[in-house]
Order: structure tokens, then sequence, then C-alpha cells
């Protein structure tokens, strides 16, 4: 094998380097700086499977994954957290942030997902009691946005997974809004979408994102093909792809959607049509590993059981999935890559289920939140985008 051993290297017009094919090593125990740049300065072109760069923006290195992929951020899993070999539900947990119980509150509520039991208190929000918001979450942050207090609000909290403790301001959504939908759907990225503009109470097709590692205001990322209150409250996408399924609106008149829409999380733009739920539904709970996602609960007029799912690579219509415990709206949901759990709801309950996700069936009982309340928000650490 031959070596090279060189301080720099460049090519003749000392603006790059040149290629060097075949079987290429590199050995020291200095260090090598790889090309670096914006999530904005992404390439995006003729770039090869594999290739390295440092994103200033959110601090981490990134590898490109392919042509509809993308880049995603290199993960650094703390070993607390549990295996994700063989086992990869051990360890992942799920936050439970507010609701209506029937006072709004600042809870947070945590489970382990792979085990069964009562939740217990994790902390408090970072601003103020406040219901039907969206939660979002890489794997080692969760993010808690908006919601309803009196009125709408804008706040932002995050919460490290790895520890107890009250929530820290993250920053602020683009405007107010109560009940966004709050979606993660990798681990750069968390997106939230539709909602209200209370007290007016006027449907909103908005969709608007955050670099999750790096605390700051939302921006705007597209829109929803409808303006609509989702109650969507969790977690339920892909690595690549983020889905916001059912909705409502009151404009001109009360409408109930089956609409299933999806994005690209990767890029910016508006939704597009995936397919259709059995029934037209809103205020469900949803969650997802990264084939499947689900979405249970809900009102269909009258509050239902139903679990449905779809195959979040292929555009298509719900399947049913099978039945909850209890038959409740204003829930939310959080999953690791095998099980997937929803909690709360209206009428005011304090039940949390599970069901297994490649499984199809009934739910089992999980055990309960620290206290009865709808229209919390729900994320984990184990999602499947992660």
């Amino acid at each position: 094998m031959s070596k090279i051993n060189v301080r720099s290297f460049s090519n003749e017009n000392e603006d790059g380097a040149p290629d060097l094919v075949g079987i290429t090593t590199f050995s020291s125990t200095s260090y090598f700086v790889p090309t670096r740049g914006t999530t904005v300065e992404r390439p995006s072109d003729h770039v090869e499977v594999g290739s390295l760069r440092y994103n200033t923006d959110i601090r981490n290195l990134e590898y490109y994954r392919g042509h509809g992929i993308g880049w995603s951020q290199f993960e650094l899993i703390d070993p607390e957290e549990g295996s994700f070999g063989d086992d990869m539900a051990q360890g992942t947990r799920a936050l439970f942030g507010g609701g209506h119980s029937p006072g709004y509150v600042d809870t947070i509520d945590m489970i382990t997902i792979s085990t069964t039991g009562n939740a217990a208190d994790f902390g408090d929000f970072a601003g103020t009691d406040r219901g039907f918001g969206g939660g979002a979450s890489s794997r080692t942050r969760a993010l808690f946005m908006g919601g309803y207090t009196g009125s709408a609000q804008n706040n932002i909290d995050f919460k490290t997974f790895a520890s107890k403790g009250n929530a820290t301001d993250f920053g602020n959504l683009v405007a107010d809004n109560s009940r966004p939908a709050g979606m993660a759907a990798d681990q750069v990225r968390a997106l939230f979408a539709g909602g209200d503009k209370v007290p007016s109470t006027r449907q909103v097709a908005t969709i608007d994102y955050v670099v999750m590692a790096q605390e700051g205001n939302a921006v705007d990322f597209g829109d929803l093909t409808t303006a609509t209150r989702l109650g969507t409250n969790s977690t339920l996408g892909s690595s690549t792809r983020g889905i916001f399924a059912g909705g409502y609106t009151n404009s001109p008149t009360g409408t109930v959607f089956d609409t299933i829409e999806f994005v690209t999380v990767s890029s910016t733009g508006n939704a597009s049509d995936f397919g259709n739920l059995t029934t037209a539904t809103l205020n469900m709970g949803g969650f997802s590993n990264s084939t499947r996602g689900l979405v249970g609960g809900g009102q269909s007029p009258s509050n239902t059981n139903k679990i449905e799912f779809i195959t979040i690579a292929s555009k298509g219509n719900a399947t049913d999935f099978g039945d909850r415990t209890v038959s409740v709206e204003q829930t939310t949901g959080a999953s690791s890559p095998t099980r997937g759990v929803f909690a709360g709801g209206n009428p005011f309950t304090n039940v949390i289920d599970f069901v297994q996700i490649l499984t199809t069936g009934n739910a089992t009982d999980f055990g309960d939140l620290t206290d009865g309340r709808r229209g919390a928000a729900g994320c984990s650490n184990g999602h499947g985008g992660l």
C-alpha cells in the first residue's frame, strides 16, 4: 500500500483538491476539517451518497443519503437512553405536555414506552399553562408549541429528554396559534401546521418550522391545501415525509375532513395530497415508526375508538388497524420504533393505551397520566423520523 504524507493538498489553481481514486485512507493523531456551510447552502445537485459536511446552523456533521432523502446529521446517542440495537424500543421516552384538566395545566408527564405503568411528573412548561398545543422532538429535545389558555399562544418551550426539570423558552411561532399539529419527521426540523386564530376562531393553512438544535423563532415553511384545525397532537412521519391527517374548518360552514396531506421535511413548500382516512375525523392522536403511521380516536362525528394506519412511503388511503380501549377525542400520541401509545382525551380521561405498530389489532391498557386531561401535546425520542 502506498502512503502520502503532506501538510496541504490542492490543485494547480489552489481552489480545490484533485480526486483520489481507489482506496484512500487517512491516519493522524490530529484532525481534518470537512467542508462547512449553513442549511440553506447545502449542495443538492451532483452530490455523491456518503458526502460529508459540517452544518454551521445545527453545529453538527451531516452526510448525504441520496436523492429524495437528502442530508441527515450524525446522532449522538446517550447510552442512558437505552440500546437501539436488538431491542430498539428499550429506553424510548414519551412526554405529554400541558392540557385542559378542566383548568389549563403546565404539567409535563413522562413514560418509558417499552414498559407499562403510570406516568411520572417530569417538570413544567417555561411559559403559561396551556392546552391544545403541538409536540415535536429530536432524539434529545422535546418541543411544545402554541396552544390555548383563554387566547391563542405563540410560545415554543423545549425540554431535554435525559433529565427531569422545567422546560426552557425556545422562541415563538410566526403567529399566535391554538390547536396546531406538531410534527418532527427528522432529527433536524420540527414542523407545526394549521390551527386556530383565537378568539376569532379562524382556521389557518400555515406551516411553520424550526431547527430543533438551535433556539429561535419559527419561520414559514409553506401551506396546507386547506385552512384547518387538525388537532393531531403528535409526531407522524418518517425521516423524509411529514404527514397531517383529518381536521376541521368552520368557514364557510363547519366541515370535518378525511384528507391526508404530506410534505418533504428537508425542503420547503406547500403540502400535497396523500390519500384519505376511512372516515372524516378531527382531534385524533397519531404516531409512527419509520414505515407506518397510525392515527386513533377523535370525532367522526361522535367520539370514536377507531385506529387507522398508512404506509408512509407510498401514497394511498388509510386502512383499519383496530380499536382503542376508550372512545375519546382531543387525544395525543407518541411512539418508539415498535410500540405506539395514545394518552388522555375528552371526556377528561387519564387513560394511556398502546399497540404494536407493525401488527394490527386492538389497543391494550398501558397505565394512567398523572391526571385526567384533554389536549396534551405528545412526543418521543424514538419516533419514525429518527
